[in-house]
């Protein structure tokens, strides 16, 4: 059995582990309310005994008279329970089960009968959520886990007053009216992902919060559902050169992360420029970036590098594709990590 195969088996027993956790809290919710408003319970045998009657006087009723009387009935008797749960102040879901995922409703798994699943075979006629692709990733490389990355990073979280309001007379502007644009063009990528896919290249010296916005983005993305895979420049050529001389010896999780780079909803590449370059890997990261594009799956990279000095590192195709296919954005000011340093801001 291939590692794969195994983070399959060990995710579906933990969808598993959810939904008898949520079953069973569930159990608990109903308890407690029994306990407080019996009269909900009252409701609940009711709506227990009239599906029992629906099965039972099936076969000697219209079904469309039965089915109509139902119901009527049923919608009544839980317009009566939502209301006893408001009025003693619990909200009208209280008793539902609280899925994780309320796509899946934690199963892992959503319908789609165009295509079997060639792993999990007793899941035909369905394909991974999104939810259950993140946590292969997770469990594929540790270093693609932004829930844990992100903790503290965050869109509210962001600090304008590291970025001072006086003007740049390099840039024409400000660093603060700079990365105030920055900042709305990160979240109209969060909020356009669902329809409009775009790549986008944050680019300047150290310390001035292209990963920190990097990690906002992934944060939400990954709230909204999406999968997410974060890696180093270094990481990723790394995972090229394994590939290209030793693939035979690679980690059966370092195999599954060279397909997840095609198909992952986004890519961060970070700290781009770092990584050393031979002509070996360069192909293999213009297959990444144009396989991508081709495949309208968004991508983010972030440097330090200044643009001017890539063209050593990089050959024509490779500059072609990520200037001609990403929206780049500039980060200018102040070492935030020595602002914190000294206790400072751009302002103070």
């Amino acid at each position: 059995m291939t590692n794969r195969e195994i983070q399959y088996k060990l995710l579906i027993k933990e969808y598993d582990q959810k939904r008898t956790r949520a079953a069973e809290e569930k159990r608990n919710r109903e308890r407690e309310i029994y306990t407080k408003i019996p009269d909900i319970e009252v409701i609940d045998r009711s709506l227990n005994r009239l599906g029992i009657n629906l099965v039972k006087s099936a076969l000697n009723t219209s079904p469309q008279n039965l089915l109509e009387d139902f119901r009527k009935k049923n919608e009544e008797l839980l317009r009566s329970k939502k209301q006893l749960l408001v009025e003693h102040g619990y909200p009208v879901d209280y008793l539902d089960t609280h899925y994780e995922c309320s796509i899946c409703k934690d199963t892992g798994f959503i319908s789609d009968i165009s295509r079997p699943d060639s792993i999990a075979s007793e899941y035909a006629h369905h394909k991974p959520c999104k939810c259950f692709e993140q946590a292969l990733i997770n469990m594929a490389c540790t270093q693609s886990n932004m829930k844990a990355l992100t903790a503290n990073q965050n869109f509210s979280s962001f600090r304008f007053d590291y970025y001072s309001d006086a003007i740049d007379e390099t840039y024409g502007t400000s660093p603060r009216r700079n990365i105030e644009r920055v900042y709305r063009a990160s979240i109209d990528f969060v909020e356009q992902f669902g329809f409009k896919k775009t790549n986008l290249l944050f680019h300047g010296p150290t310390g001035l919060g292209k990963t920190f916005l990097c990690n906002c983005i992934a944060r939400e993305l990954l709230n909204l559902g999406y999968s997410v895979l974060y890696l180093s420049a270094q990481e990723l050529f790394k995972l090229f050169e394994e590939s290209r001389f030793h693939r035979e010896d690679m980690e059966e999780d370092a195999k599954n992360n060279l397909d997840i780079l095609l198909t992952v909803d986004l890519l961060i590449i970070d700290d781009f420029g770092t990584e050393a370059t031979n002509s070996f890997t360069a192909p293999d990261l213009f297959h990444v970036i144009n396989t991508r594009a081709l495949n309208n799956t968004s991508t983010i990279i972030s440097t330090n590098l200044p643009l001017e000095d890539w063209k050593n590192l990089y050959s024509e195709r490779i500059l072609s594709r990520i200037f001609g296919e990403y929206i780049a954005f500039r980060f200018f000011g102040d070492d935030i990590r020595m602002l914190k340093k000294w206790g400072k801001t751009a302002t103070s």
